[in-house]
């Protein structure tokens, strides 16, 4: 279904985004939010875009399922809710600092082991509570603790060394990028540093989506599968309580999906369709009615995405519009606005 070729990066240039989102109020265009679209069939052909999903991007956290499956490939024996932190975007909620803990106890290593940026929780209630019992930033409670946890466990496990596991040279940067050119199809066009401090690495969103599709149509038992499985058993764990990315995945059986920082969300199903979003301002509230919309382009019905049509626009603390998808994205889901 899906080609294992790899073929060239994808081009550096400014990317050619194109409306995706309408900020309704009172009736009227208020803002736009301009982005890309892509949207993958059973077949992994593209079905459907919008802007610009050839150029070069990063896809930020929505890469991390990609960077778990490296990992398992190299000898990670995890499963269940570790494996999901592990491709996490952790709210800092106490189960994901003990499930960071427990993967750190088993690779015999401490919490000064880890060199992510120390950080409070993502969520607003967590962090405030931190904040009002005095505790300080922590590498424990960054959002990539688990991730950075399952690195060091892999380097333990293949004697590799734990003092510059974050370096792009280290054997296991190197190790996770040929599974990222693997996954995606195409070649790294450019590595730099993301907020945790480790490597990030520059696809095209529509690559980002071919990953995603080859995840979740991999054979059982495979490290795509446990990883997807994992993901998707315990969704909470790759995300946090009242988060719309594990609200998504319980809202569509058999849906990963995975968000990142500066707008971007990619989900895929078991049967390969695959939509990947990246919103160009980074505005986080018009990735999920965005995506939804997409998903529902791909055939999900939209009766069960009713809950991702985005939050409403407040005039007066009532509500009066809303962040609508572009029509030439989607014309069915979209909701009226005031």
């Amino acid at each position: 279904m899906f080609s294992s070729s790899v073929a060239d990066a994808p081009l550096i240039r400014e990317p050619l985004h194109a409306p995706v989102a309408h900020l309704i109020r009172g009736g009227v265009v208020e803002g736009i939010h301009y982005g890309s679209v892509v949207v993958l069939g059973t077949d992994g052909k593209v079905d459907f875009q919008l802007g610009d999903i050839e150029a070069a991007f990063y896809p930020r956290s929505a890469l991390k399922p990609v960077q778990a499956v490296a990992m398992v490939r190299a000898g990670l024996p995890l499963d269940g809710e570790l494996l999901s932190l592990t491709a996490a975007s952790h709210s800092g909620e106490e189960r994901h600092l003990a499930g960071t803990r427990r993967i750190l106890e088993l690779a015999g290593l401490t919490e000064d082991h880890l060199r992510n940026v120390p950080d409070l929780p993502f969520d607003p209630v967590v962090r405030d509570t931190w904040v009002r019992e005095g505790r300080p930033p922590s590498r424990l409670a960054q959002n990539c603790s688990g991730k950075h946890a399952a690195m060091l466990y892999t380097c333990v496990l293949n004697d590799w060394p734990l003092e510059g596991y974050l370096d792009p040279a280290h054997p296991l940067q190197q190790a996770i990028a040929e599974i990222v050119e693997d996954l995606t199809g195409q070649r790294i066009a450019k590595i730099t540093v993301d907020g945790c401090g480790a490597p990030l690495f520059s696809v095209s969103l529509h690559g980002l989506a071919r990953a995603a599709a080859r995840v979740t149509t991999a054979a059982p038992g495979t490290p795509e599968a446990r990883v997807a499985d994992a993901m998707r058993a315990h969704a909470e764990m790759a995300s946090g309580s009242g988060r719309d990315v594990a609200a998504l995945m319980r809202a569509v059986p058999g849906l990963l999906a995975k968000d990142g920082f500066e707008g971007v969300q990619v989900a895929a199903l078991p049967d390969g369709r695959a939509v990947a979003v990246k919103i160009a301002d980074g505005a986080n509230r018009a990735r999920i009615p965005v995506a939804a919309a997409a998903l529902a382009r791909a055939g999900v019905d939209p009766a069960s995405l009713g809950e991702f049509q985005g939050e409403a626009l407040l005039g007066g603390g009532q509500p009066v519009g809303c962040v609508r998808p572009a029509r030439s994205l989607d014309p069915v889901v979209v909701q009226a606005c005031a």
